[in-house]
């Protein structure tokens, strides 16, 4: 477990990287890479400059990193434009009173399910990159660890739940499905359970596009699809919440099928785990297991409280304000799965300038994706809520309040990433506990009398607070600058550009449908005219180079 203060992880033996060194890849001049520092010592994994990002092992991780964030950015887009449609179906099939009910057993699951992982996915996802995969590697060795404890805790969790479904429903659903939206939710905890973990496990030693391809398309493909059906033959929200819950059996199945091979579990590979298996993986855990029941339940804990102090139909309102705020998230989110096994490994290997390189590089990108994204979320929310019917256009006020939080959550980029992948799962827990503690204490205070505004403000203040902290952490953790003045020029040129397009929009056309079309229009209109110009030019051919696909 990590010391205080020192940024380091002692209980934790760091595994040596017996693969072949990656080749080295050739490009153009870095603007981060000054020539003064091309030549110094070895570094700390034995290779000429391995930890100076000067050097082209350097430049050879951002352009991997680079290829891997843009399979995640891809991602990332279809499955927010997935999850839009589910959320579209949702709303529009079951009504805001519906829908909450609906949200709230989905928030059930996602909390529960975080909390019964007891954060032994996010452990996969550092270990696993620090050990040798195949036959006679010792990586398969950690999965029976991983996954014995959690299902076995999640098996006496469902048992009880369902068992005391009755009891437990009234505090949370206010119609008669309540106590059977209850129970599926407890019976499915095992099997969400096994497919976090086991996607975890693919995350750190497949490609990319393995996670991607089930996690991002499988799922939330299927997920609005199977609710359609639900929605056309008229059935209840407990068929629509069962047609919710389908698809993750099948992600089961395909990420068990995708670990077979890397893993060497049908050609010998070990799978019995002495003791030191177990203090690695459950030494980083353990503070996990708490920080992950937390980021997990981040909008969750409001669509609960919301519902319990102020009614099933401001928690729909807040919980379809809150998809839209979190929808910006996606980009940051296909990042994060494409660069934290390499984070882990750079780590692992002493190169921290290089991931803090490789982390201020996703930075830019994520600010400049989600900042103007945000914007236009703020200024013309009642716009994007009108698209879910006249009972949620009261959210315009909490969505912009959210807008404001997620651009503090984005423009600190993947900082908490950086910090897990360190193996300061403690430090990581510290700050979410206070970011936890501001949402749920101002939540009692503000929800009764503001409803989903209140839960806005609560969940805002926890947002920033944990951000801040964790980015404070992350500093002192890696020992290198992660948010520099390039981070600080993309967020002022996103940032402002976008503002004063959507400010000038609102002012001409308002703050529904067609002021959001204008404000696109100029947008668009404004980046072709960029493009004129030779410099920008060379480096969006500089960056489509760098996210061309490419060997890993």
């Amino acid at each position: 477990m990590s010391q205080p203060g020192t940024g380091t992880t002692p209980a934790v033996p760091r595994q040596a990287d017996r693969r072949p060194a990656p080749a080295v890849e050739s490009g153009g001049p870095d603007p981060e890479v000054r020539p003064d520092r091309a030549t110094g010592p070895a570094g700390a994994a034995g290779r000429p400059d391995a930890g100076d990002p000067g050097t082209a092992n350097s430049r050879g991780e951002v352009r991997r990193s680079a290829r891997s964030g843009a399979v995640g950015l891809a991602g990332a887009a279809v499955n927010g434009a997935l999850g839009f449609v589910l959320t579209v179906v949702i709303v529009r099939g079951f009504g805001a009173a519906g829908s909450g009910a609906l949200f709230t057993a989905i928030g059930v699951v996602s909390i529960l399910g975080a909390v019964c992982c007891a954060g032994a996915d996010t452990a996969l996802v550092w270990a696993l990159p620090r050990r040798r995969a195949g036959t006679d590697g010792d990586a398969a060795r950690l999965l029976p660890v991983a996954l014995l404890p959690v299902l076995l805790l999640t098996g006496v969790v469902a048992a009880a739940g369902a068992l005391s479904a009755d009891r437990l429903a009234p505090v949370l659903f206010d119609g008669p499905d309540g106590p059977t939206l209850l129970r599926l939710a407890f019976l499915a905890l095992p099997v969400t359970v096994a497919m976090t973990v086991l996607l975890a496990a693919v995350r750190a030693v497949r490609p990319v596009t393995a996670v991607v391809g089930i996690q991002y398309v499988l799922v939330p493909l299927a997920r609005p699809a199977l609710l359609l059906a639900t929605v056309a033959a008229g059935a209840g929200v407990a068929v629509g919440f069962g047609g919710w819950l389908l698809p993750v059996a099948l992600a089961v199945v395909a990420a068990a099928a995708l670990l077979v091979r890397p893993l060497g579990l049908l050609t010998g590979a070990r799978l019995r785990p002495d003791g030191a298996d177990w203090r690695t993986l459950w030494g980083f855990a353990l503070p996990r297991a708490v920080s992950a029941a937390i980021d997990a339940s981040s909008m969750w804990v409001g669509v609960l409280l919301t519902s319990a102090l102020a009614g099933a139909t401001e928690s729909g309102v807040f919980a379809a304000v809150g998809r839209y705020a979190l929808a910006g998230l996606l980009v940051m989110q296909g990042l994060r799965v494409a660069v934290a096994p390499q984070l882990s490994r750079l780590l692992g290997q002493g190169r921290s300038a290089d991931a803090a390189l490789v982390y201020r590089r996703v930075t830019v990108v994520i600010i400049m994706l989600s900042w103007p994204a945000y914007l236009l979320l703020a200024v013309f929310a009642p716009g994007f809520l009108s698209l879910f019917g006249d009972g949620f256009t009261g959210g315009a006020t909490p969505l912009a309040v959210l807008a404001g939080a997620m651009m503090v959550n984005s423009g600190v980029g993947i900082v908490q990433t950086m910090l897990l992948m360190s193996g300061n799962s403690s430090r990581h827990l510290q700050a979410t506990v206070v970011g936890l503690a501001l949402t749920v204490g101002l939540g009692f205070l503000l929800i009764p009398a503001h409803g989903a505004l209140g839960a806005a403000y609560a969940w805002t203040a926890g947002v920033v607070a944990e951000n801040v902290l964790a980015a404070l952490a992350a500093r002192v953790a890696v020992g290198q600058p992660l948010l520099t003045r390039s981070v600080g020029w993309a967020a002022a040129g996103a940032g402002g550009g976008a503002a004063v397009v959507a400010v000038l929009s609102a002012l001409l056309a308002g703050r529904g449908i067609a002021g959001l079309a204008l404000a696109l229009a100029v947008l668009a209109v404004a980046a072709a005219g960029l493009l004129l110009d030779r410099r920008v030019r060379r480096t969006v051919r500089a960056t489509v180079t760098m996210l061309k696909p490419g060997p890993p």
